[in-house]
């Protein structure tokens, strides 16, 4: 199948097959006679499996390692588990930023009175303008 099918059936862009072969992500396809990139069942399962690993946030180079345990059928899965978990580390790190954030923008949202006043703690605290106990510090 060519690339535009290929690409169909896994849900991902023939852009970004082609960039995961250009990365050696996957293996470059056979061409045919005509230049023209050919797929095959196995080249579609392995781009669906990118697809899935990448929506699930996965960095290209955990792909990388989690499709080179795919292949791999001697395997251990406490490798697989390892990079997963490393994988959840990272998303539980960015939880709790994004939880910082969100607690800061609340208190100044409750601290502005969002009136005619010029006065907004929102731009204080951008501005680099708080001070010691206020919610930057939260």
């Amino acid at each position: 199948m060519n690339i535009g099918e290929a690409a169909a059936l896994s849900g991902i862009s023939a852009k970004a097959i082609r960039y995961y072969e250009s990365i050696g992500l996957i293996e470059p396809a056979p061409r045919s006679d005509g230049g023209y990139r050919s797929y095959g069942d196995t080249d579609v399962a392995f781009l669906t499996f990118i697809r899935r690993a990448r929506g699930l946030g996965f960095s290209v180079e955990d792909v990388t390692n989690l499709l080179g345990l795919y292949r791999d059928r001697n395997r251990a899965s406490a490798d697989v588990k390892a990079i997963a978990q490393a994988h959840v580390a990272g998303i539980e790190r960015k939880v709790a930023e994004l939880e910082s954030i969100r607690r800061t923008l609340t208190h100044l949202i409750e601290n502005c009175h969002g009136d005619e006043r010029p006065d907004c703690p929102i731009l204080d605290d951008l501005a680099g303008a708080a001070t010691p106990g206020d919610a930057r510090l939260v």
